[in-house]
């Protein structure tokens, strides 16, 4: 039984799963748009969502702690210059996940995640 187990497994070891939502992350935050599983989407949302609502106050520690989860510079700066000051006024809920049909091949639920406008 999963009572109150907290996130989402994805048949993958723990280094697995970082580097995926690392992944998703920095995708999301380039492309501002990705399509994936509803399940991934699900839990992409409140990472990235913690990550914006960070680059809102650009101090050298925040910087410092979203370089590290993203791994990148270059997304790192866009979330500060470009996509966090979109932002600023509002209290959270800064991606929106719009279901879509599931896939043919397996039949997951597919999602499209994106920052709201």
């Amino acid at each position: 039984m999963r009572h109150q187990a907290k996130g989402r497994k994805f048949n993958r070891e723990r280094k697995g799963r970082t580097a995926l939502l690392r992944s998703l992350a920095s995708n999301l935050i380039s492309k501002e748009k990705i399509s994936t599983t509803e399940a991934k989407a699900k839990e992409i949302r409140p990472y990235v969502e913690k990550l914006v609502t960070k680059a809102m106050k650009d101090t050298p520690t925040n910087r410092r702690l979203i370089s590290e989860k993203l791994g990148s510079t270059v997304r790192t700066n866009k979330l500060f210059k470009e996509i966090a000051p979109r932002f600023v006024g509002r209290a959270g809920g800064y991606t929106r996940i719009t279901k879509l049909p599931a896939r043919l091949s397996d039949a997951s639920p597919m999602a499209i995640i994106e920052f709201v406008s």
